[in-house]
């Protein structure tokens, strides 16, 4: 108990925000995950017992990025981070929403990173450092549109001058859900797609049935020049056509491995390789074989298991080298230092 204690020192003591993800979980029907301390993995049966899930055999022979999370909505994050980094996942980017919960997320995700370092000696004996790249992005969604206001964009900019922040986002149009009117979500984008071009930082793009509209606004704001990611996608080869033809970065989650997504991995199969990504949306779209399950970055390896398997990269040299390309797409967008803004705005 005394060790427990002593590693869970450091969690988020945000008592408002964890309420706020429970309700959610609640209402989506989703149940506290219970913590394992080890490296396996279990889905849970209807029964409530937890079946275990062997790890992709053989492992895979290189690095993975997971560069759309949410470590925030986890229940048991730095137990999350220890595994990722134990399952090489040497990159993860964690996704803020600067209504929400940047200001806990920026202020404890030193906390989390010191207690999963203490967690991962504990499910993993041979492990000596934890050393995983951890990235914070900004931004606000489109779910939140409506709450943006001058004071949140001068909040906004004071995270995205933080040397830990690699991305604006995520940001963009939802006429799903339409939690935001859409001329407010529209107005939003378009001003946060600005703020991109000041700060020289790359873009993730959350757009959900509101593609057109995206793409007009993109083109009349001008393509951010650090880049463009396509989160979550899961368009079919005909409607991705006009991202590609912007170079866009396609960042492709669990939804790949599920059986009603036959469109996405065709798109899979001719998304150019120094454009692909991998992420995982934690704690949402956890990929088969653990559908049901909160998900969780170490969960980005069957995603890139799946990948390499739609591209027809055997285990070996071909899946080595397209796990390289991907994890260097990652690196080239998320690690590459501060912008000439950011350097300046400190």
């Amino acid at each position: 108990m005394a060790m427990t204690t002593a590693l869970h020192m450091f969690a988020d003591n945000s008592d408002k925000l964890e309420e706020q993800w429970k309700q959610r979980d609640a209402e989506a029907g989703i149940e506290r995950e219970e913590a394992f301390y080890d490296l396996k993995f279990r889905v849970r049966k209807k029964d409530g017992e937890y079946k275990e899930i062997p790890a992709p055999e053989p492992a895979l022979e290189g690095p993975v990025a997971d560069v759309h999370c949410h470590l925030s909505m986890l229940d048991n994050r730095d137990l999350s981070l220890a595994r990722s980094a134990t399952y090489n996942i040497n990159l993860m980017v964690c996704v803020t929403d600067i209504v929400e919960d940047a200001g806990s997320v920026y202020s404890s995700m030193g906390g989390w990173i010191m207690s999963a370092g203490a967690w991962q000696h504990v499910i993993d004996k041979d492990s000596f450092v934890f050393d995983p790249i951890i990235r914070l992005t900004c931004g606000c969604h489109p779910h939140n549109a409506k709450d943006y206001n001058s004071s949140v964009e001068s909040g906004l900019l004071e995270r995205l001058a933080d040397k830990r922040t690699c991305a604006l986002g995520e940001i963009g149009l939802d006429y799903h859900y339409d939690f935001s009117p859409r001329d407010r979500q529209q107005k939003v984008f378009r001003r946060q797609l600005q703020l991109a071009h000041r700060t020289g930082l790359p873009v993730q793009l959350h757009i959900r049935e509101a593609h057109e509209d995206a793409l007009r606004i993109l083109d009349e704001e001008g393509m951010p020049e650090g880049g463009c990611v396509l989160h979550c996608c899961t368009l079919g080869p005909k409607e991705l056509e006009p991202w590609l033809e912007r170079d866009c970065y396609i960042s492709v989650g669990g939804s790949v491995t599920f059986a009603s997504c036959d469109d996405l991995r065709e798109s899979v199969k001719i998304i150019p390789a120094n454009r692909l990504l991998t992420e995982t949306d934690s704690p949402y779209m956890a990929p088969v074989p653990l559908r049901g399950r909160k998900c969780s970055p170490e969960f980005a390896v069957f995603t890139a298991e799946k990948i390499a398997e739609i591209r027809g990269c055997e285990p070996g040299d071909a899946r080595r080298e397209l796990l390289a390309t991907m994890f260097k797409n990652a690196r080239d967008l998320f690690d590459r230092g501060a912008t000439t803004w950011q350097m300046s705005a400190r």
